[in-house]
């Protein structure tokens, strides 16, 4: 099941609208790369048991993307990882994740991005994924997905069609979610020709490029989520929960390349229930 792009918007209002999310990016780069395998750099964990890292690069990629904002578009709400919510009166949200991918961040792997999405009641209709170190950048908009890096522009387009069998699957972690939520996972890796680990982001923009064949994920926030979905889906890719609803929402999210690969790995994931 597709979803169609939750806002249609007039051509000079998205152009703004991506105008203003590349100077944010930009601003995000910028702000995050002097800290990137930096002997120096500072982290707190967020979690009592456990690790999930935040860093002082997180929090200067954020705030200097929401003071952009604030001066171009200051009707707009904000939903942000690190500095919490902006309330709005546009009907329009942008969605912030300064770094996707902290952990591949401190530990020096240029798969993490900066991930910014917006939103309208329905979900969101506009997506950039970002990796400063390599360059790359990717967007996705209604009937609008390219890439832009250090081999140049290209559109984005998603694979074709192929069994599950001779598909890529990609996740950030072997242990997916709950124990059922693993299970499930596995039970489709184990019919696909690869699988492979922590991507974060980096695995949606691939995806969109028609390099791999589906994404499975679980115990996603709407901030990890909502960038990957314009992205994959302006590429012609699908992207819902695990029972084929929006995943907008976060939580569990399959991405796939075309409906029918969708269609067969939704099978096996809709065995871990709602």
């Amino acid at each position: 099941m597709a979803f169609a792009p939750a806002m249609t918007l007039p051509e000079t209002d998205l152009t703004e609208i991506d105008a203003v999310a590349n100077r944010l990016a930009d601003a995000a780069r910028a702000a995050i790369l002097p800290f990137f395998r930096s002997p120096s750099l500072t982290q707190d964990n967020k979690l009592a048991a456990g690790y999930d890292p935040v860093t002082e690069a997180d929090r200067a990629a954020e705030q200097e993307m929401r003071s952009l904002l604030a001066r171009m578009r200051p009707d707009d709400a904000i939903l942000g990882e690190e500095l919490g919510d902006k309330p709005g009166t546009s009907g329009l949200t942008w969605v912030l994740d300064p770094i996707d991918g902290t952990r591949g961040f401190v530990s020096g792997t240029p798969t993490w991005g900066v991930l910014i999405a917006v939103r309208d009641a329905k979900g969101p209709f506009y997506g950039l994924i970002d990796q400063p170190y390599i360059g790359e950048r990717f967007i996705g908009a209604p009937a609008h997905a390219h890439m832009t890096g250090p081999m140049g522009h290209r559109d984005l387009s998603t694979a074709p069609p192929r069994a599950l069998a001779q598909a890529t699957v990609f996740t950030t972690f072997p242990e997916v979610g709950s124990p059922a939520e693993q299970e499930a996972f596995h039970n489709v890796a184990r019919q696909a020709k690869l699988t492979r680990y922590g991507m974060d982001c980096y695995a949606y923009a691939l995806l969109a490029s028609g390099q791999i064949d589906l994404v499975i994920e679980a115990g996603l926030q709407p901030y990890d989520i909502q960038a990957p979905i314009a992205v994959v889906q302006a590429a012609g890719g699908i992207v819902t929960d695990w029972m084929g609803e929006p995943a907008h929402d976060g939580g569990r999210a399959i991405a796939a390349a075309n409906a029918d690969i969708h269609k067969e790995a939704l099978a096996i994931l809709k065995r871990a229930g709602p």
